[in-house]
C-alpha cells in the first residue's frame, strides 16, 4: 500500500478549491484499509475517508491522511421471484450503478439518477428524490469497524434510516467505513411518476410510454436544467430538506399562498418543497 505525501486534492471534490493532503492513500479492498490503518506512523493523525468529495467544502490544506475509497465492483448476489439483488463497492460512482439498472431493466433507482458522489454515501444519509430513498431498495451492507478492525453487516433496522439520516451520522458517526452496499430491485418495475415535475418533463419528452430510461431521462433533464454543472462551477449539489408539517398547518398556509407545493408522507404529514420556499425568498440564484 503506497501512501502519498502533499497529495493535491483539487481533481477529488466537487468545489474543486486548491488544497493539499499532507498524506494520501487510495483504498481498493478492506485488507488494503487495514493495512493503511496498522501503519504506527499514521496512528494518531487526524483520519478522513473521501468518496466522492460531493458533501465537504475544503477551506485550507488537510493536515492528516485522506483515505480515499476507490472499492468498485457491481456484481449480481441473488435473485428471486420478484427481486435481483446486486451488491456494490462502497467506491463505486452512484450515477454509473444506476445506469447500470436502468440498462439492465432493473427498477427501483431510476429516480435518483445523477446524484453526485459515490454508492457508499448513499446508505449513510439515506438519499432520495423525486419521491424515492435508499432505504426504499436497500437490502444490506458490510462495513469495516476502524476500532475492532473488524467487518460487519448491517440491515436495514440497523441502519435506522429517517429523513436523509441513518446511524451512520449519528450514533456511529466515524466508526465505520461502508464497503459494499446490496440493493434489491424490481424485475418488473414500479414506476413513481407523482413527485416534482417528472410527468411535465416526460410530457415535453414526447415519451408516450413509460420506461426506466424516460423517466431517468426526465429526472436527468430537470437535475441539468435545475443545478449547475460543478465542473464549471464548484458546488454541492443539492443539499436543503424539505420540512415536514402536519395537514391542518399545510391548510392554513395554503389559504394564505395558493401555491405553495406540498406532497403527503408516511403518517399524513405535508412535506413541503423547500426550493419553492426559497424561490419565494428572493433567493433562488442569489450569489455574494
Amino acid at each position: 500500500m503506497t501512501i502519498q505525501e502533499n497529495y493535491f486534492l483539487k481533481p477529488l471534490h466537487t468545489f474543486h478549491t486548491a488544497v493539499y493532503a499532507r498524506y494520501f492513500a487510495s483504498i481498493k479492498s478492506v485488507d488494503g484499509l487495514n493495512e493503511v490503518l496498522e501503519k504506527s506512523a499514521i496512528n494518531n493523525l487526524q483520519k478522513l475517508i473521501l468518496g466522492g468529495g460531493s458533501n465537504m467544502l475544503f477551506t485550507k490544506d488537510f493536515d492528516g491522511i485522506v483515505l480515499k475509497n476507490d472499492i468498485t465492483g457491481i456484481q449480481q448476489v441473488d435473485e428471486d421471484e420478484k427481486y435481483v439483488y446486486i451488491k456494490v463497492g462502497s467506491g463505486e460512482n452512484w450515477h454509473r450503478f444506476v445506469m447500470h439498472c436502468v440498462n439492465n431493466g432493473l427498477g427501483g433507482v431510476e429516480n435518483l439518477s445523477l446524484i453526485p458522489g459515490n454508492t457508499g454515501a448513499s446508505p449513510m444519509q439515506n438519499i432520495g428524490a423525486y419521491g424515492v430513498e435508499i432505504k426504499d431498495v436497500f437490502h444490506q451492507l458490510e462495513a469495516f469497524n476502524i476500532a475492532e478492525k473488524s467487518v460487519i453487516k448491517f440491515d436495514a433496522n440497523d441502519c435506522k434510516f429517517g429523513y436523509r439520516q441513518s446511524v451512520f451520522k449519528t450514533k456511529l458517526h466515524d466508526q465505520y467505513v461502508i464497503l459494499s452496499v446490496t440493493f434489491r430491485l424490481n424485475k418488473t418495475p414500479v414506476y413513481n411518476t407523482s413527485y416534482g415535475a417528472i410527468k411535465q418533463e416526460l410530457e415535453n419528452m414526447g415519451a408516450e410510454t413509460l420506461s426506466l430510461k424516460a423517466i431517468s431521462d426526465a429526472v436527468i433533464n430537470i437535475r441539468t436544467k435545475k443545478l449547475p454543472d460543478p465542473n464549471l462551477i464548484g458546488n454541492a449539489g443539492s443539499f436543503f430538506k424539505n420540512p415536514e408539517i402536519t395537514e391542518i398547518e399545510f391548510k392554513k398556509l395554503k389559504d394564505q399562498f395558493p401555491d405553495i407545493v406540498g406532497y403527503k408522507v408516511f403518517g399524513n404529514n405535508i412535506k413541503l418543497a423547500a426550493g419553492w420556499l426559497i424561490e419565494q425568498c428572493g433567493w433562488k440564484g442569489y450569489r455574494k
